[in-house]
């Protein structure tokens, strides 16, 4: 039997690649998008398989908006089914699903939709599922930044006492440790202003599979490369200290 492999304790996903995927189908987009809400099921479960506790995926970024309106309205119109077809089963599966980003862009309904899904999963454990919709990694440190800036001159806060803890404890996945591992799908190579502060020392791992065929598999895949770094956090490394 092989060893174990050493797993990260959290996952983020970009989740890239519906739109080409459905072009090479020869279908609309909205297709590729359906096929990729499959593939986000998929990937919950595989990960809640392995018992790595925190997941978080980029489901709609704030530069989204600039996309056609009729696949925006497709898009969050895909994501108000979701929403009342899959918590049940996160539920059941002993799944949390929280949202991040600024809600107050999408319609009543979305808005009430994730507040109802976040309170019926609040008390499971298995699974931490973070969703960023209208999330920005920078918008996110300005957020921070602000919040810091008013206590200082509400409360009475020292200049001297903002430290990276503090910042982190004002950012939107305050309650979640740094991502260990993030995985982009597609073949880009880029972070798209996701979790810009966060990932500051995440393993990146790209591939060129589109996300509507990212399997079980690939994600094994993502999950071996990253046992095989060496996690050095601007330290020498495990080599090097022998």
């Amino acid at each position: 039997m092989s060893a174990p492999i050493l797993l990260p304790q959290h996952v983020a996903i970009v989740m890239d690649g519906n739109g080409r995927w459905a072009s090479r189908q020869g279908k609309p987009r909205s297709h590729g998008h359906q096929a990729g809400s499959d593939a986000l099921r998929r990937a919950v479960e595989a990960v809640a398989r392995r018992r790595i506790p925190f997941m978080t995926v980029y489901a709609f970024s704030s530069e989204n908006w600039r996309r056609p309106p009729m696949e925006v309205k497709q898009l969050l119109e895909l994501f108000m089914r979701a929403l009342t077809k899959e918590v049940r089963e996160l539920d059941e599966n002993d799944v949390r699903i929280r949202f991040v980003g600024d809600r107050s862009a999408f319609n009543p309904a979305l808005r009430d939709g994730m507040r109802r899904a976040e309170r019926r999963t609040e008390n499971n454990q298995r699974l931490i599922l973070n969703v960023a919709v209208n999330y920005g990694g920078r918008a996110d440190i300005v957020a921070a930044a602000r919040q810091l800036a008013e206590a200082v001159r509400d409360q009475g806060l020292s200049p001297e006492a903002i430290n990276e803890d503090r910042v982190h404890r004002c950012l939107a996945l305050s309650d979640s440790p740094p991502p260990d591992l993030l995985i982009r799908t597609g073949g880009e190579r880029r972070l798209s202003n996701f979790l810009l502060w966060q990932l500051a020392y995440t393993e990146l791992y790209f591939s060129d599979v589109l996300w509507p065929d990212f399997s079980a598999e690939h994600l094994e895949d993502a999950l071996r490369d990253f046992a095989g770094r060496d996690r050095r956090f601007g330290g020498l490394g495990q080599v090097q200290n022998a």
